[in-house]
């Protein structure tokens, strides 16, 4: 292994894990907001990644494919069967999250998590495979390119399925709150489209006093 895949390795590592306590102190919001009624925190948090979610979400996939194609492609680490499925699930958002970033198109948020929570399965089962040998998608461990194969092992956990899920996850939050604004965004103008009818009613029937003369 080079001195290039060892360095990024761990700065690819190092992602991984600030990804993850990204994750718990998101987790413990939603508890915070679905438990304890604790609204304040997550409206920040979610005004937040309304404003930045997209461009930070296109990072994100630009990284782990670019990340992806170098252990395969220059480190010639064989992608398994199970590598393979997580790709498709990852590489189209490049694609789908360029062009919604150019648009600023946050209605992108449902397919991206569509795709995301599949990507997101696959890895928990390579996860378990690479853990505790146990796979609900077959995928043989006597092949050219093994699914329980570890490649990378830094901090004593950290492996490319970890990586792998560590990203659909966090594509799967930020996507959510993409998702979570835009219906407060459509509830709200449906509120506020509501006074507009009823004036309009009202006014009919006004019609024809001295102080609301017919247009007609």
């Amino acid at each position: 292994m080079t001195s290039a895949t060892l360095f990024l390795n761990k700065v690819l590592s190092v992602f991984t894990v600030a990804g993850d306590i990204f994750l718990v102190i998101i987790a413990l919001i939603f508890i915070l907001k679905w438990v304890f009624g604790e609204k304040d925190i997550y409206e920040v948090v979610a005004k937040f990644f309304y404003k930045h979610g997209l461009w930070m979400s296109f990072l994100i996939v630009i990284a782990t494919m670019l990340g992806s194609l170098y252990y395969s492609e220059i480190a010639n680490f064989e992608p398994c069967k199970l590598c393979w499925l997580s790709r498709i699930f990852m590489f189209p958002q490049v694609v789908l999250l360029g062009i919604a970033l150019s648009r600023n198109d946050r209605g992108i948020a449902i397919y991206s998590m569509a795709l995301s929570v599949l990507g997101l399965l696959i890895s928990v089962n390579q996860n378990l495979l690479q853990w505790f040998n146990f796979s609900v998608i077959p995928c043989s461990v006597n092949a050219l390119a093994p699914c329980n194969k570890l490649f990378i092992f830094e901090f004593g956990f950290v492996t490319i399925p970890l990586m792998a899920l560590t990203s659909f996850a966090l594509l799967i939050v930020l996507m959510w709150f993409a998702k979570e604004k835009d219906k407060g965004s459509a509830s709200t103008s449906t509120r506020t489209t509501e006074p507009s009818e009823w004036k309009l009613f009202t006014t009919t029937f006004r019609c024809g006093t001295k102080h609301q003369p017919c247009l007609w």
